[in-house]
C-alpha cells in the first residue's frame, strides 16, 4: 500500500472515529429530553435523574477507548505501528471494552430485578445484550491483536540488537 494512501486511509478512520464520538455525545445530550419519564420534568431533574447519570459515567469507557483507537490510528499513520505505544493502546482498547461489558450487564440485572411491573424491560436488555456483545467482540479483538503486536514488538527489538 503506497504511503500516501496508507496515510490518507487512516485520517478518513479518524474521522469516522470523530463522527462516531460526536454522534454519541449528541445521543446523550438528546436521548434523556426524549426518554419517557422526563415528559413532566424540568431539564435540571431530567439531567439530575440517577439512571440518566448512570448512562453518562457507563459512556466515560466508551469514549476512552475512542479516544485511543485514534492515537492507534495516529501511530499507525506515522509508521510507528510495531511499537510499545500501539500495544498500550490495544490494551486501553481491551480494558474499556471489558468494563463497558460489565457496567452494561450490571445495569441488565439491575434493571430486571427492580423493573416497576407495569414496565417492560425487554426492549432495554436486548439492547443491552447487543452492545455487551459487541463490547466483547471488541476487547478479544483488542486482546488478540496486541498479543499479535507485541509479539512483534519483541521481535523487532532482538532484531535491532543483533543488527
Amino acid at each position: 500500500m503506497s504511503s500516501g494512501l496508507k496515510k490518507c486511509s487512516t485520517v478518513f478512520l479518524q474521522v469516522v472515529i470523530g463522527l462516531i464520538g460526536i454522534v454519541a455525545l449528541a445521543i446523550l445530550i438528546r436521548f434523556p429530553l426524549t426518554e419517557g419519564r422526563a415528559v413532566n420534568l424540568d431539564l435540571f431533574s431530567i439531567y439530575a435523574d440517577p439512571f440518566i447519570i448512570y448512562g453518562y459515567l457507563v459512556s466515560i469507557p466508551f469514549f476512552v477507548a475512542l479516544y485511543w483507537a485514534f492515537k492507534l490510528l495516529g501511530f499507525i499513520g506515522q509508521n510507528k505501528v510495531f511499537s510499545l505505544n500501539s500495544v498500550k493502546a490495544l490494551k486501553n482498547i481491551k480494558y474499556c471494552a471489558i468494563i463497558l461489558g460489565i457496567l452494561i450487564m450490571s445495569t441488565v440485572v439491575y434493571i430486571t430485578i427492580f423493573h416497576a411491573t407495569d414496565d417492560d424491560p425487554a426492549g432495554f436488555i436486548a439492547i443491552s445484550i447487543l452492545t455487551t456483545f459487541i463490547s466483547i467482540v471488541v476487547a478479544t479483538a483488542a486482546a488478540v491483536f496486541e498479543r499479535t503486536l507485541q509479539s512483534a514488538v519483541e521481535i523487532k527489538s532482538e532484531n535491532d540488537l543483533t543488527v
